[in-house]
Formats: C-alpha cells, sequence, structure tokens
C-alpha cells in the first residue's frame, strides 16, 4: 500500500530503531537524572524575590522595601478579577507573580529593595486586557515557579514534569469552566481553543513522565510465586523487553488521560457512565411481550443470555437500546483502564454473567503490569486453575473465546460497543477501530493489541513443544505483510492463537504510527488528528528521535528569513512555552545518557527555542522571570540576550530596570568562573562599553553640536543606573557584590564626568544633564556605609571615590555658575530701569555663590582638586609608550558642525602635530592619526601615540597636566590649534588614554593623562567663569572682597595654574581683568562725586 508524504512522514523507518535505541527510558530513579540539578545546593541561594515551590505551596519571601509602593502600584494600576476555580491567582506584573496548584491556596508576595536615586514614580509595566487573557499568562508564571523550584533542589525533575500536566488541566478548566459570565461566540471559541490546546499539552507531559521520568518497575520477592502462573509470567516478561514495556506505558498514558477527562466530566456535568436504573438482568419490555404472548419475528422466546445466539433472534429494540447504552459505558470504562468499575456497572445493572466475561478466573485482572501483579495480591485461583490445565491454556481459551464472541457478534450485526468490547480483550484491531474516532483511541487500541500479542507469544513458548511453536509464530510474523484482515483457515483452533489476529497487528513501533496516518486503517478524524502538533510531538517521543522533535518545535517557532534580526517572538506563545520546558526537562533527564551527536542538538536548538521564549518573555513585559531561563543558555547567547534587554529597557522606569537586574543578578554568577554560563560581570561590562560606542546615526542640523552632545550624555549616564541597585540579600556574598558593584559604578561614572566635563565647556545655561543624572544616581548608594568599599585592599578604590567627591564639587559648582548666567540673561531681557531690587539682589547672590564656590574649589591646598593622592606610577626596563583614542566632531564658533573629509583630517593631523616643538615631537616619538569614523560620518577618529618619559608615563607625575598627549588634544579641545581654521574646536564624545607595549598591545589605562586634560582645560575655564561673575559684581557696584586674592592665585608658582592655561585663555583672563578695571575706576569716581 502506497502512503504520501503527508500521512506518512519520512522518519518513520520501520528497520531504523537506533533513534529508540540511543539510550534506555526506562530506569530506576536513582541517577543524577531522576534528581534535582541542584540537590547538593539545598539551601536556597535566590533572592526572596523569586518564587519557591515547597511540595504543596508555592511561596514567596517578602522583603519589605518595595512593599508600599508595590500596594500603591496595585490599587492605582489593577483590577483584579478571580476566576472561580483558578489554580494560579494573578498577582501584580512588576513582580514575580505566584501561584498554588489548587484553588484556594495564596502564596506570599514580595520584592527585594532597591536604591532610588531621586524620586521617579513607579509606573505599571503591563495591564492584563481581560480574564482570557489573564487565564493564558498564568501558565507563564506558573511554569517558572515550579521549574525554579526545582533548580533549587525542591522538586525532582520527574515530578516537576507531574506538576507541569496538572497546571496545564487547571489552567485549562478555568479557562474553559472557571468563568461564569457569557462571552461572544468569537471569545468563547478562542477559550475553548486555548483550553483545548492546554489539554493537549498537558497529554504530552504526561506522556513524557510514562516514557521517561516514571522509572523501572521491578517485581519484588513478595510477589513471586512457584509454581509459576501465566500472569506472573507475563509481567515479568513487559518488565524485560523494551517494546513490551514501551507499549505498556503508551497504554497507561493513553488510559490515564481517558480516565482524567471521565474525572473532568463527572466534576464539571456530573457523571453519566452507567446513570440509569438497574435491570436485574431482565429485559423487561421482551418479558411483558412475552407474557401476553405476542410473538414477533426474530424475537427470542427465551430471557436468558444466551438466548439470541442460540435462537438467531434479538429482543426487542427497547431492550436491545438499553443494553447498547449499558455496553457503550462498559467501554468507555474499559478505554480509560476502569476494569473493576465496568464489573461493576455490569453487576449492577443484573448482568454479572457479563461480568465474568470481562475478568475469568476468579475476577482477577490480567493486565500484564506490576500494578495488576500487587492487586491481584497472591491469589492462588489462577495457580490452581493452570496447575490443571497447563500454564496458559486458560488463558488462550479466554482469548480464543473472546475473540470467537467478537467475530460471531459482528456477523450477526450485533451492537458495535459490544462487539469492541469483546474484540479489545483479543487483540481484534479490525473490530475495534471502527468505533475509535480520535487519534487516542486508535492509538490505544494498537498499542494494547500488540502488547496482548506480545505477551501471547511469551506464554505460547511455555507451553508443551513452545518452543517450536514459538518458532513457528516468529515466522509467521515475520511472513505476515502486516496488513489485511484475511484468516487462514489452518488457524482457526485454540490451538493455532494468536495467529488468528496475528496479521491484524503492527510489527514495529513506526508501522504503528503509519497505521494512524493510514486513512484505510483507521477512521479519518484519526488521520487529521496525526497532523495536530501536540500529535506530532507525541508520535516523536514514542520513537524516541528527540532530535526531530527539537527540529519540529523549532520549525513552528522560528522568524522568518526577513524576521531573523528583529526581536520578538514568532510563533503561539503557549507552543513556545512548552518547548522551552521540554528542552530543559530534557536536558536534565538525559544527562547522563546521550552521544555527543545527540547533547549538540538538545544544546544548539535548545538554546534557540530557550533564546526565543526568553524573547517572548520580554515582549510580554515578564521581565523577572527571564532568568531563569537565560541562565540555561550557552554563555554567549546569556550576555547578549541581557545586552540586548538592558539597552532596549534603558529609558524605561526604575521598577521595570529593577526587574531585568534582579532576573540576571538572582539567576547567574556575578564573576566569571565556569566557561558555559555567563554571568553578571560579563553582562554589565558589556553593556558599559557598547554605552560608550558611537551610535550610527545622522547629524542633526535642527541643533547645535552642544545640544547634541547634551543629550547623548544623558544615555551615557542612565546605564550606570545598573550599578546603583541593591542587590537583594539573599545572594551569595551580597554585602561584597554591593560593594563591587558600588566600585564600578565609581569607576565608570568617573570616566564619563572626564567626558561630560570636556563638552560642557560652553558658558549657556543649560547644564549637563548627563553628569547630573550620574550624580542623582550616586548620590543614596553612597548614603550607605562604605567600610565594605573601603577596607579593600586595591587603592583605586579609595581614589575613584575621591575623584567622584572632586567632580561632585566641580558640577556643584558648574551647576552654581549656569544659574546665574541664566538669571542675567533673564535679566538682560528687561530694561535697567525696570528691574526691580529683588530681580537685582538675586542676580548679585547667584553671582556671590558662583564665586564662592569656584574659590572653594580652587583654594584646596591639601587635597589639589583631581590630583590623586598615591598615583599607580609604572617602572619599565623595555620601551613603554602612551596611546590616546579620541573620538569628537568638529564645531564652528557658531555651534554647528564641520563634516569631516580627508583634506580636513590632514590639515588638522598637521595642526596638532604643530601644537608641541619638533624637538619634542622626534625625542618623544610622537604619531598623530586623524580619520573619519566608520561609524559616524560627522566624527573623526583621533590617535596620538608617543613614547612614556620620567614625569610622563614613568614615575610619578607632579605636573598633574596629563603629559605631552594632554597638551596636544588640549589645543584641539579649547579651538587654539595652529594652523588650523580658528575658533574650530573639538567636541569629544569619547576618550581613553592607555600604556602599550612597542608592538602596539594595550596594557592599561593611563588615567593620569585624561585626569590631567581636565585639570588643564577645566582649572582654567573656572577662573576665567570667576573673572567673570566679578567683572558683573563690579559692574553692579558689588565689588568682590577676594578679585585680588584670585589673581594672585592664578599667578603663585605652587599652585601649577599658570602652565595649564593656553594663550588665548591668558588673553582672556587679562581682557576680564582689564574690564573690571574699568568698571572699578568708574565706581570709585562715581563715589568721589
Amino acid at each position: 500500500m502506497e502512503v504520501d508524504m503527508e500521512t506518512s512522514p519520512s522518519y518513520f523507518d520501520p528497520e531504523d530503531l537506533s533513534g529508540r535505541e540511543r539510550f534506555r527510558r526506562y530506569r530506576k530513579r536513582v541517577s543524577t537524572s531522576s534528581i534535582s540539578p541542584h540537590q547538593e545546593n539545598s539551601v536556597s541561594k535566590f533572592s526572596g524575590a523569586r518564587l519557591l515551590y515547597d511540595g504543596q505551596n508555592i511561596e514567596r519571601r517578602s522583603n519589605a522595601a518595595l512593599f508600599l509602593e508595590d500596594i500603591k502600584q496595585e490599587a492605582e494600576s489593577y483590577d483584579f478579577e478571580h476566576l472561580e476555580g483558578t489554580p494560579a491567582k494573578i498577582q501584580s506584573a512588576s513582580r514575580l507573580r505566584s501561584s498554588t496548584d489548587s484553588p484556594g491556596t495564596e502564596a506570599d508576595v514580595g520584592a527585594d529593595s532597591t536604591r532610588r536615586p531621586g524620586s521617579y514614580s513607579i509606573k505599571s509595566c503591563k495591564h492584563e486586557d481581560d480574564a482570557l487573557t489573564d487565564g493564558g499568562d498564568t501558565t507563564f508564571t506558573l511554569f517558572a515557579s515550579l521549574l525554579d523550584s526545582t533548580l533549587q533542589g525542591l522538586m525532582t525533575i520527574p515530578d516537576l514534569i507531574l506538576q507541569f500536566e496538572k497546571s496545564c488541566r487547571n489552567v485549562s478548566e478555568s479557562i474553559r469552566y472557571g468563568s461564569t459570565e457569557k462571552h461572544r461566540i468569537v471569545e468563547d471559541k478562542l477559550m475553548k481553543q486555548k483550553a483545548r490546546f492546554l489539554l493537549d499539552e498537558a497529554a504530552s507531559w504526561s506522556l513524557l513522565w510514562y516514557l521517561y521520568g516514571k522509572g523501572n518497575e521491578e517485581l519484588s520477592e513478595d510477589l513471586m510465586l512457584f509454581p509459576t502462573t501465566s500472569h506472573l509470567e507475563a509481567c515479568q516478561f513487559v518488565v524485560a523487553d523494551h517494546t513490551a514495556q514501551l507499549c505498556l506505558r503508551v497504554v497507561q498514558w493513553l488510559e490515564g488521560l481517558a480516565s482524567k477527562a471521565l474525572d473532568l466530566d463527572n466534576k464539571v456535568r456530573g457523571s453519566h457512565v452507567g446513570t440509569y436504573l438497574p435491570n436485574s438482568g431482565v429485559w423487561r419490555h421482551t418479558q411483558r411481550s412475552l407474557k401476553k404472548g405476542v410473538s414477533k419475528p426474530k424475537t427470542v422466546h427465551h430471557l436468558d443470555f444466551d438466548a439470541p445466539t442460540r435462537e438467531r433472534a434479538e429482543q426487542l429494540p427497547d431492550d436491545k437500546k438499553q443494553d447498547e447504552s449499558l455496553l457503550e459505558d462498559v467501554w468507555t470504562l474499559l478505554r480509560a483502564g476502569r476494569l473493576d468499575e465496568a464489573c461493576d456497572l455490569c453487576r449492577s445493572a443484573g448482568q454479572s454473567w457479563r461480568a465474568a466475561t470481562l475478568c475469568p478466573f476468579g475476577g482477577l485482572n490480567l493486565f500484564p503490569s506490576v500494578d495488576a501483579l500487587i492487586k491481584n495480591g497472591k491469589s492462588r485461583t489462577l495457580q490452581a486453575i493452570e496447575l490443571e490445565s497447563g500454564i496458559g491454556h486458560q488463558w488462550r481459551l479466554w482469548k480464543w473465546a473472546t475473540y470467537c464472541a467478537s467475530e460471531r457478534i459482528a456477523e450477526q450485526d450485533g451492537g458495535k460497543y459490544e462487539t469492541a468490547v469483546y474484540a479489545s480483550q483479543c487483540s481484534n484491531l479490525k473490530r475495534i477501530l471502527p468505533i475509535c474516532t480520535d487519534w487516542e483511541s486508535a492509538c490505544w487500541a494498537m498499542a494494547k493489541s500488540w502488547l496482548h500479542i506480545q505477551v501471547d507469544f511469551e506464554l505460547a513458548r511455555l507451553q508443551p513443544g513452545g518452543m517450536n511453536q514459538f518458532k513457528n509464530y516468529e515466522d509467521a510474523f515475520d511472513q505476515s505483510p502486516g496488513q489485511g484482515d484475511g484468516v487462514s483457515p489452518s488457524t482457526v483452533g485454540l490451538e493455532n492463537w494468536p495467529l488468528q489476529v496475528l496479521n491484524q497487528q503492527p510489527r514495529h513501533l513506526s508501522s504503528l504510527l503509519q497505521k494512524l496516518h493510514s486513512s484505510d486503517s483507521v477512521h479519518e478524524a484519526v488521520t487529521r488528528g496525526c497532523k495536530e502538533q501536540h500529535r506530532k510531538i507525541e508520535m516523536n517521543l514514542m520513537m524516541g528521535d528527540i532530535p526531530h522533535l527539537l527540529d519540529l518545535i523549532w520549525s513552528w517557532i522560528s522568524p522568518s528569513e526577513d524576521e531573523q534580526s528583529v526581536f520578538r517572538p514568532h510563533g503561539d506563545p503557549q507552543m513556545i512555552r512548552f518547548g522551552a520546558h521540554l528542552v530543559l526537562v530534557l536536558r536534565y533527564l538525559l544527562v547522563d545518557q546521550t552521544k555527543d551527536a545527540f547533547r549538540e542538538k538538545l544544546l544548539i536548538v535548545g538554546d534557540l527555542i530557550l533564546h526565543m521564549y526568553s524573547m517572548f518573555l520580554f515582549a510580554r513585559q515578564h521581565e523577572e522571570l527571564i532568568g531563569i531561563y537565560a541562565s540555561q543558555l550557552a554563555r554567549h547567547r546569556c550576555i547578549d540576550l541581557f545586552v540586548h534587554m538592558m539597552e532596549l529597557r534603558l529609558n524605561d522606569s526604575g521598577h521595570v530596570k529593577y526587574k531585568v537586574f534582579l532576573s540576571a543578578i538572582e539567576y547567574l554568577p556575578f564573576s566569571p568562573g565556569d566557561d558555559s554560563k555567563g554571568s553578571f560581570e560579563e553582562i554589565i561590562e558589556r553593556v558599559l562599553s557598547r554605552s560608550r560606542e558611537i551610535k550610527p546615526g545622522k547629524y542633526d542640523k535642527s541643533c547645535d553640536v552642544a545640544e547634541q552632545h547634551r543629550m547623548q550624555s544623558l544615555q551615557k549616564a542612565m546605564v550606570v543606573q545598573w550599578l546603583c541597585f541593591s542587590p537583594p540579600s539573599t545572594i551569595t556574598d551580597a554585602e561584597a557584590v554591593s560593594a563591587k558593584l558600588l566600585f564600578r559604578a565609581l569607576l565608570h561614572s568617573n570616566i564619563l564626568f572626564r567626558e561630560f566635563a570636556l563638552i560642557s565647556m560652553w558658558r549657556v545655561p543649560a547644564a549637563p544633564i548627563g553628569a547630573h543624572r550620574l550624580l542623582s544616581f550616586l548620590a543614596e548608594p553612597l548614603k550607605q556605609p562604605t567600610e565594605t568599599l573601603l577596607s579593600a585592599e586595591d587603592h583605586d578604590i579609595s581614589e575613584n571615590l575621591r575623584e567622584f567627591q572632586d567632580w561632585s564639587e566641580y558640577y556643584s559648582c558648574d551647576a552654581t555658575y549656569r544659574n546665574w548666567l541664566k538669571v542675567e540673561l533673564e535679566n538682560a531681557e528687561i530694561s535697567p530701569l525696570e528691574l526691580s531690587v529683588e530681580e537685582k539682589q538675586r542676580a548679585i547672590s547667584a553671582a556671590m555663590e558662583t564665586k564662592n564656590s569656584s574659590l572653594l574649589l580652587l583654594l584646596r591646598k591639601e587635597n589639589p582638586w583631581l590630583v590623586p593622592t598615591e598615583d599607580r606610577t609604572y617602572e619599565s626596563e623595555e620601551p613603554l609608550f602612551l596611546e590616546l583614542h579620541a573620538t569628537a566632531m568638529l564645531c564652528l564658533p557658531s555651534g554647528e558642525c564641520m563634516r569631516p573629509d580627508a583634506t580636513l583630517c590632514a590639515t588638522l593631523m598637521s595642526a596638532l602635530y604643530s601644537s608641541v616643538s619638533e624637538e619634542v615631537v622626534l625625542a618623544r616619538q610622537l604619531r598623530v592619526s586623524v580619520s573619519i569614523s566608520a561609524r559616524d560620518n560627522y566624527c573623526i577618529e583621533v590617535i596620538l601615540r608617543c613614547l612614556a618619559t620620567y614625569g610622563d608615563g614613568l614615575g610619578p607625575h607632579d605636573l598633574n597636566d596629563g603629559g605631552v598627549l594632554a597638551t596636544v588634544i588640549a589645543a584641539g579641545f579649547k579651538g587654539e590649534l595652529l594652523r588650523f581654521q580658528a575658533g574650530v574646536t573639538m567636541e569629544i564624545s569619547r576618550l581613553d588614554a592607555w600604556y602599550s607595549g612597542i608592538d602596539g598591545s594595550l596594557e592599561g589605562p593611563a588615567t593620569y593623562i585624561v585626569r590631567g586634560l581636565c585639570r588643564r582645560c577645566c582649572i582654567p575655564e573656572v577662573i576665567l567663569r570667576c573673572m567673570q561673575v566679578s567683572v558683573s559684581l563690579m559692574d553692579s557696584g558689588n565689588p568682590p572682597e577676594d578679585h585680588d586674592h584670585l589673581i594672585e592665585l592664578v599667578a603663585c608658582p605652587e599652585t601649577g595654574f599658570l602652565h595649564l592655561f593656553s594663550q588665548q585663555q591668558l588673553q582672556e583672563f587679562l581682557l576680564f581683568e582689564r574690564e573690571y578695571s574699568i568698571f572699578k575706576m568708574d565706581l570709585q569716581e562715581e563715589f568721589s562725586s
């Protein structure tokens, strides 16, 4: 029979068992694959903000720092709706929501504290649209909490699978039946589809548990009998044989699904199986007719149960209908594996004889499972029977009798359910499949029939001469086509059982699945079911073809080729979630049993699926859940994922960013250790580094360069907030981690402060918002005790803290100046005659404040501004070089940007060489390189390199002016380059200085160069601003008392301020002094007159 590719997938190879034999699926649950992956770390190392599952309740340890904010947020932003019977209560989306396994159990919710730089309001990050959305989103949080509990050692992987199944069923039930509200037709259809999908997923989790999580069952010594019985032999065979064990587990799985469906139906609608009055086994309508003497053709004349067969007649239609209803219920119970209930139902209906045909040998359950053997106990009934007739003889007789009954009933056009009931006892597939109208029923019928046939073969071997007969059976099985219904006349008798049904059975698991695809063998609904996603998943699980299963799931959820670079999920959300958790479960279950090729597939494709799910959670604003899954990714994928998320959430509220921070710091190691896992330090280093990179963009001509740099500085500063959150106290070495974060924040802030200072030389009222944002971020962390930070042996920590304090003072001084300038510009718009006394006094007060703060900065003698107390010194026997890398824009005095070209770069390079003497160029081996930036064609890349000498790169740096490289680049920043267009300045975007070897390899930062450069630029500017304020005060008739002291301070050789000034700055200084003197003389003349 030819089957097309759609109905017979190519991976169903009947002869290829390698996919199933790669590893044994059934085993004792004693290996590492059946316990928690982190059982040895039973004490939780994670934050209280994480969900924990203790076996009964999922709880969350609370922390009070965000408690009031969270209550306020919930009250303002959320309107909770409780779905009756919902297994998980949905908490605030800004926190990790907790769930329970059964209705009515609530979890405690809390969150760890965060340092808040400033008083921003915490806005909600997510709004649930309706109950339907809530019900679907519950699974994401619930699954994350269960997985988290397993990773912490609170639950084993097999138990986790069962919890996944239970959760899917509970959520499905709550979606479908939990709400009493009426919905529109479309909404109701969507709810049914979502509930159906969750039930299908529950079935897949259940199969995974039966195949990989259940573990091996062994027969204990207490169950052994001597002499043995056919049932005991059958159970021993199934325990030992891999194929029979697979069939058994598939049958148990499908019966379990049917049984749970009955329980749900009973819970929702009330029991409908067997809901009719018992009739004591009497066909009352037929009995009444016979008493009246009414004789109808083809109607039985006796009321015993053999009468229809013996008389080739039937009972009246009403009685026949009642019998068919009974048998339909019996079939339903047998399909659910409830043999005892089926027998009880027959007895309650007065048909004890029918119960006896279902459970022969004194009502024993002869299903070849250990559970049935334990339930039967050490009953001697079967042993006594077989001592007399021989082992397996009565078994075969019963099978042959049920086969004859099913055939006779079918030939007489009896009831289809009665035919199927007896056919299911003897593997007569052709009589069972006609009533199997769904995939599960058809698969159950085939798997159970195949299991019984294998057991019958094993029992036939125990018969006298059984070995030869067994060979004949095997030969017959191998020669049979595996299809067709014909029975040879030579195989009709009892002695040839089970050849009568042999040709109906699948020969291999692949042929069983192929039959399910064939519309000639099964109902068309079964064939359609084979095309459903979870049916395909289950068939791959049964085949053991995990690599193909992973490829299949990835093909369903992966983005199309034109969407590969888009950071958004693709495919059904529930399938993405299922795929991610399936990957993790398989990794831990099969960690000891997988070969290299299989492990590589599980890692590579599994990482793609996990990454896709993390992207989906991020898109749904479930940032608090991402760390659980990102921590399972390969190192590079984990780092890339968090870097991308942090960059996309850079401008979000502090509460949203804190969720991302918690996800990373709780679930990842803080420092690099294991090459296979990403660390928080690696993530944050990448974020900080990328934040300083020049972003590809287009120059905005609508605003000047200074304003563009001012706005860009804000984006650079925002990344420091990732370092200013408080790590939860429950992580390992929380205090040390907090100190490291603060130190890294100080280090990076100082780098940015230097760059921001060099681009904020413009005398405009607009403040450098990037610098002030940094100060606000670090204000709160620095209020905390810094003993842990300062106790570290590395002197860089104390030096960075001191430099931060210097910058804080500088930007405070800068802010007072800009405030004064703002007041002056506002007053300048009004006629002097119209200015009020208050406005004049306000300007004077602002000027005095500016003058005082500037002098305090300049008059520091014991600890001069931006001079380290103990600078790091380098000593090297081999030549050591210094390098300075700068990215900048060329800005005209009007504020417009010059677009660089090759000629301009060459001219600038020559001008930079000219900023020092030729002797210095030759002695220090100075090299200058200027080129257009590859990222932004409005920017230039400047690289300076020179030989380090004593006092500039080697030994102490007494002058603290940055050395020769700072001298060269400062001329460009101040707009005083010789042989270059006058007034053109270099507006810095990025600035770094390094020590380098003779081969050009960078060895370490040369921070003293950039600090000295800042002193060269900032101190003269502060002094010039003081002079400007002094002139303003003198002009207003309020001469400052300390003006002469400022002049002396600049001229004093001990301060070293004079050599920081460029020629043009000295000229400006003298012009201010001249103007001050003129106003002073005018004031003196006014007083004298």
